[in-house]
C-alpha cells in the first residue's frame, strides 16, 4: 500500500496515541481536533501473512452522532528501492471493485503481484476509497473490519489473524512470542539490563521470516526494519553467531537457507561464483522485471567465511552432527570459493571488485562506497583485500579443518586447510602490519598499497584469531584510545582520520555490533578488562536508547555529549544491533563450549552489577553460568 488514510467528515484525526503492543500488532487511539473530542477512533493493526485493521468508533456524549467515514488508499507497486526515492512512482495499478471488496493488482512482463481489501461492511467503494455513513448511538460504538491479503502471482497469503483478536490471549502462530521467550535463557541482573536482553529477544523474534513457507519450525532473522525486512547473509550470519547461546534455532535456519541459495556458477550481474553465499534476496518488481540484480545479489566477499564460521560454531553449541554432515556439500563448495574465485589475482588474499554495472562497490561489511579510505581521506581503488576479510578466512579454514576431521571424516582436507591457514597468517602479519602505526592497516588496494586509515576492523582480527599474542593488546589497547573508543561504543574510523565525520554512516559512527565483535575478540586473548568496557560502553549505550540498539548512532564523544546521538535514519530493529547485547552478555561471562561442555570465566564491570545465566542451551541439555 502507498496509501493508507483515514477521514471523518472529511477531516483527519489527531492521534492521541500510538503503541506497539507486541512485534506483529499495534493501536493507534485519535479523535478531531479541538476541545472536548465528542468521540474517538481506535484503530488496531495486525500484521502477519498478510494485514488486518479493526477501526472502532467510539461516541463519549449523549447525543446520537451521524458520521462519514472514509478509507483512502492506493497502491503503486513500488519497489522497495525504488520506495526510499523520492518523488513520484509509475502507477500501473488495476483496480476491480466489488460489493464488499477491491483489488489492486500491476503486472508486466509475466510480473504479478496484488492486494485484496475485504470489509466485513458494506460500504461506498471506489477506485481510491471506500466512504460508510454511520449513525453511532449516545455512549455507542460502531466497528469496521479490514483484511489486506497480498497476492504473489496467484497465490493469496490471508491474514492469520481476523476480526476482534486484538487483545485475545496469543493466537497458535508458528512464530509465536511467548513460545520463543520461553526457551531463552533466564538472565538475573539489574532491571536495566533485564529490559536490554527482554528487548533483544523480542527483537529478534519480530525479524524472523521463514524462506521455506512449507517449514514453519525454522525461521531466520532477516537485516532490518523497514528497508531490509528480507534474506540477508552477512547480517544473518552475525546475528544468529551473537545469538547461538540464547536462541540456536536461528543459526541453523539461516545456515538452511543461505545453503540452499549458495551461488553455483558465474553472472556478473549479480556477482555470483560458484560456492558464494549471498548478499541479499529480494522478490520485488525490479527483480522481477530483470532490472536489479539483488534476486539475489552475490556481492559480499565475507559472508561466505562466516557462513563457515557459523557452521562450526553451531555444531559446538547444539551439537547437530547430521545437520552439519548435510551441509558438507555446502561447506566444501564455500571452501573451494575461499581458494580460488576469492583471490581474484592468485597472491593469497581474498579481495573483491564488483563485476555488476549495479553492484555494489564495496563487498566488505562497510559497504557504503567511500568507507575504504586512506588516512587523507582518498577512497581506496580495487581490487580490495580488507583486513577483517582475511581474518574470516584464517577462521574458516581452521574452523572447517575441525569439521573435516571430526564429523566428515576427511584427515586430508583438514591437514590442508591448516597448512593454508597458517600460510595465510604468516604473510598476513608480514603485509598488512604496519610497525610505524603499530597497527594493521585497513585494506591493500588494487595496486597492493596499503591503506592506512586506522579503523575499527582490525578488532575483528582479535575475533578472528589472526593475530598474534604479542600484538593483541596493542590492538586492544589503540581501540580504546579517544579516537576510536567514543564511550558509547568504537567508531567505526578514528576522528583524527581526514574523512571522519561522526554522523558518516562507514566513516566515524558507532555501529553496535560491531563494538560487540571487538569485545569479542579482546576476550578471546584474554584482555577481559578491556572487552569488559567496550561491553559496559554497549550496554549503557542500549539503555540511554529506551533499551533498543539502533543499527547505528553518531560518534560524539561521550565528553561531548553525555548521551549516544541518533543517526538520521537508522534501522531498529535490527538483527545485529538486536543480538550485540547478546554477544556482550556471552563476552562478559566468559561462555564457550570446549569438549563439548559449557566453560565459564565471568568477568563483569562493577558498573553492570551481578549477572547470572540460567537455562543456557548446550548440546541438548541446560547449563547455567554468573
Amino acid at each position: 500500500m502507498s496509501e493508507w488514510r483515514l477521514l471523518v467528515d472529511g477531516e483527519p484525526l489527531q492521534p492521541l496515541t500510538s503503541r506497539a503492543v507486541d512485534y506483529f500488532s499495534g493501536r493507534v487511539v485519535a479523535a478531531p481536533e479541538g476541545k472536548d473530542p465528542p468521540f474517538t477512533v481506535e484503530r488496531d493493526r495486525f500484521v502477519t501473512e498478510g494485514a488486518h485493521e479493526d477501526i472502532i468508533v467510539a461516541k463519549h456524549t449523549a447525543e446520537e452522532r451521524l458520521l462519514r467515514l472514509d478509507l483512502c488508499f492506493a497502491a503503486d507497486f513500488a519497489d522497495v528501492l525504488e520506495a526510499q526515492q523520492p518523488g513520484a512512482h509509475e502507477n500501473r495499478t488495476r483496480v476491480e471493485v466489488g460489493k464488499r471488496s477491491l483489488t489492486l493488482s500491476f503486472e508486466q512482463d509475466g510480473f504479478r503481484r496484488g492486494t485484496r481489501l475485504s470489509f466485513n461492511r458494506k460500504g461506498e467503494l471506489e477506485r481510491d476509497r471506500v466512504t460508510f455513513k454511520l449513525t453511532v448511538e449516545p455512549h455507542g460504538r460502531w466497528k469496521l473490519c479490514v483484511d489486506l491479503t497480498p497476492i504473489e502471482g496467484a497465490k493469496p497469503r490471508a491474514p492469520l489473524l481476523r476480526c476482534d483478536s486484538f487483545g485475545a490471549p496469543e493466537p497458535a502462530m508458528p512464530l509465536a512470542l511467548q513460545e520463543w521467550l520461553e526457551r531463552a535463557p533466564e538472565l538475573e541482573a539489574g532491571d536495566d539490563l533485564q529490559h536490554v536482553y527482554q528487548s533483544s529477544l523480542v527483537d529478534l523474534a519480530s525479524l524472523r521470516i521463514r524462506p521455506r513457507e512449507e517449514d514453519l519450525r525454522w525461521a531466520m532473522p532477516a537485516g532490518g526494519v523497514p528497508w531490509f525486512l528480507t534474506v540477508f547473509g552477512r547480517d544473518s550470519l552475525i546475528a544468529s553467531y551473537q545469538a547461538l547461546p540464547f536462541q540456536p534455532t536461528l543459526a541453523r535456519a539461516t545456515l538452511e537457507a543461505l545453503a540452499e541459495t549458495q551461488a553455483t556458477e558465474r553472472d556478473d550481474f549479480r556477482d555470483a561464483e560458484p560456492g558464494k553465499i549471498l548478499h541479499e534476496l529480494r522478490r520485488g518488481k525490479l527483480v522481477g522485471l530483470g532490472l536489479d540484480p539483488h534476486g539475489p545479489y552475490y556481492g559480499t566477499h565475507d559472508a561466505t567465511q562466516l557462513f563457515l564460521i557459523l557452521l562450526d560454531e553451531y555444531e559446538r553449541w547444539s551439537g547437530d552432527a547430521a545437520f552439519v554432515r548435510k551441509l558438507e556439500p555446502n561447506a566444501r563448495a564455500a571452501l573451494t570459493w575461499i581458494d580460488e574465485q576469492g583471490d581474484l589475482d592468485g597472491d593469497g588474499y581474498l579481495e573483491y571488485e564488483s563485476r555488476s554495472a549495479k553492484g555494489l562497490t564495496n563487498h566488505c561489511w562497510k559497504d557504503s562506497d567511500d568507507s575504504i579510505q586512506f588516512a587523507d581521506g582518498r577512497p581506496a581503488e580495487g581490487p580490495i583485500a580488507t583486513c577483517e576479510i582475511q581474518g574470516y578466512a584464517y577462521d574458516a579454514r581452521l574452523r572447517a579443518a575441525r569439521l573435516a576431521r571430526e564429523l566428515w571424516g576427511d584427515d586430508e582436507l583438514a591437514a590442508d586447510r591448516e597448512r593454508k591457514a597458517k600460510k595465510l597468517r604468516d604473510r598476513f602479519n608480514r603485509d598488512f602490519w604496519d610497525d610505524e602505526l603499530g597497527y594493521y592497516v585497513l585494506a591493500l588496494d588494487g595496486r597492493k598499497h596499503r591503506v592506512d586509515a586506522i579503523a575499527s576492523n582490525a578488532g575483528h582480527l582479535l575475533w578472528s584469531g589472526i593475530v598474534p599474542k604479542n600484538r593483541a593488546r596493542l590492538i586492544a589497547d589503540r581501540l580504546l584510545r579517544d579516537d576510536l573508543f567514543s564511550g558509547w561504543g568504537i567508531r567505526c574510523l578514528s576522528s583524527e582520520m581526514c574523512g571522519y565525520s561522526p554522523l558518516e554512516y562507514h566513516a566515524g559512527t558507532v555501529w553496535p555490533h560491531d563494538s560487540a565483535i571487538c569485545a569479542e575478540g579482546m576476550r578471546r586473548y584474554g584482555l577481559r578488562e578491556h572487552a569488559g568496557r567496550v561491553c559496559a560502553a554497549v550496554s549503557e549505550a542500549a539503555v540511554a536508547f529506551e533499551h533498543r540498539l539502533p543499527e547505528v548512532f553518531a560518534g560524539f564523544g561521550r565528553d561531548e555529549t553525555d548521551i549516544p546521538v541518533p543517526y538520521p535514519d537508522a534501522l531498529a530493529p535490527q538483527a545485529w544491533s538486536a543480538g550485540a547485547p547478546l554477544l556482550a552478555l556471552r563476552t562478559l561471562l566468559g561462555l564457550d563450549v570446549v569438549g563439548g561442555r559449557l566453560r565459564s570465566r565471568p568477568r563483569v564491570p562493577k558498573q553492570l552489577g551481578q549477572i547470572a545465566l540460567r537455562r543456557i542451551p548446550v548440546r541438548g541439555r541446560r547449563r547455567s553460568s554468573r
